[in-house]
């Protein structure tokens, strides 16, 4: 920003360099510490990592606003790599419409249904898992498994599923962050999994049961415009099952190197949405997301003008001392639920109540038939510009 005079403290430290991305706590610590509110030279923006901070931005949609994109890129100034979100990159009166279509096909009542389907989707494979014994946690327990219950909840075509959605998932997050070797290398070769994408989010190839469908009977009823419903469509695929699939590894990761965790579950199966949040709170999946200043505003004594960027980090936010007492300890007994995991405010997760259930179903499985849960070799993080899992965890069941 050119003769700006910038009134925060400067943190020169590259939020997505890959020494960050592999360990970010270093700098979530640098980044709470320094202020409220620091600048970020590296990419001319402001940054934002205490929580109290970061849930009040978070819910302050006219002053911080995601209709000019939740990443790095301003679309005001430039152009997105894809068609922007009617539902994540939107505000109101767009979002309140979009919003309301997707609260009400994924309300409660409606998604019990699908509680006895996960339930039985999650004993079965923990049940192989077992005769199996070690396994690898993330290729064969989280992303099998959320693959196929959300595909089917979705109503999608089985052929290529786990391929497709996947590499679809990679580019879309890291096309938060900056255009470095990661997006690059993300959407290099990615055009068969953007062709079967765009196929799929169409209303001819989708199963009339699923949510797909229902939201593409919205534009029957005048609710939304058919682009609409396939841009909500393209949206569920895009961000419906990496952020589940990380937390579920984290999750699992916690419980594997924290016996006295693991049998407080295992004694208590009930604390499995307890086990899921905590993991969410220590590991947030999505560790950054960006909102636009829409008006000129104050914050700690810092001028933020309108019309530039600001990086929330979630992650940071998350394991701030000033909101959790010992904030890297991995406790079920902790009251978690406030944490911003799944963001806040209008935008918060609006699948968040199914991945809850997807979570529940898988750790209530493992606490009533696994004895002993251990790691069975280094697990390996994946780098993303924006979100943090595991790429490889391998584990050791042993049956109850």
């Amino acid at each position: 920003m050119t003769g700006l005079d910038i009134a925060a403290p400067i943190l020169e430290v590259d939020p997505f360099s890959t020494a960050v991305l592999q360990n970010p706590y270093p700098f979530h610590e640098v980044l709470r510490e320094t202020g409220a509110v620091v600048w970020l030279p590296a990419y001319g923006i402001f940054g934002v990592g205490r929580y109290a901070d970061v849930r009040s931005i978070l819910m302050d949609w006219r002053t911080f606003c995601s209709s000019a994109g939740v990443g790095l890129t301003n679309f005001r100034k430039e152009t997105p790599w894809r068609e922007p979100s009617v539902v994540v990159e939107a505000d109101p009166p767009l979002h309140t419409r979009t919003r309301a279509v997707l609260t009400r096909i994924l309300a409660p009542r409606e998604l019990r249904k699908l509680e006895e389907v996960f339930e039985r989707e999650a004993e079965h494979l923990v049940e192989y898992l077992l005769r199996v014994g070690e396994f690898d946690g993330i290729a064969e327990l989280a992303e099998p498994f959320l693959v196929k219950v959300f595909s089917d909840a979705m109503g999608l075509q089985k052929e290529g599923r786990r391929e497709h959605l996947l590499s679809y998932s990679n580019i879309g997050f890291n096309a938060f962050g900056p255009r470095n070797a990661l997006f690059n290398d993300a959407i290099a070769g990615s055009a068969r999994a953007v062709d079967w994408i765009m196929a799929n989010c169409s209303r001819a190839l989708l199963e009339p049961y699923g949510f797909g469908a229902q939201i593409y009977a919205s534009v029957d009823t005048g609710e939304l415009t058919e682009r609409e419903a396939f841009l909500m469509v393209r949206g569920f695929l895009t961000a419906g099952m990496d952020t589940t699939i990380a937390g579920l590894g984290s999750a699992l990761l916690c419980l594997a190197r924290d016996p006295a965790q693991w049998e407080m579950l295992r004694q208590e199966p009930s604390l499995a949405q307890s086990a899921f949040e905590e993991a969410l709170r220590v590991e947030a999946p999505i560790q950054t997301l960006f909102r636009t200043i829409t008006r000129d505003v104050e914050i700690a004594g810092v001028m933020l003008p309108e019309g530039e960027k600001v990086l929330l980090s979630l992650g940071a936010g998350n394991r701030d001392p000033r909101k959790w007492q010992d904030p890297t300890r991995y406790d079920l007994t902790r009251r978690s639920g406030s944490h911003v995991g799944f963001g806040a405010g209008i935008h918060g997760c609006v699948g968040q109540i199914i991945a809850r259930m997807e979570s529940n179903a898988v750790l209530g499985a493992l606490a009533r038939r696994v004895r002993h849960i251990s790691l069975a070799g280094e697990p390996e993080f994946r780098l993303n510009n924006t979100l943090r899992g595991l790429s490889r965890l391998p584990l050791r069941l042993r049956a109850a």
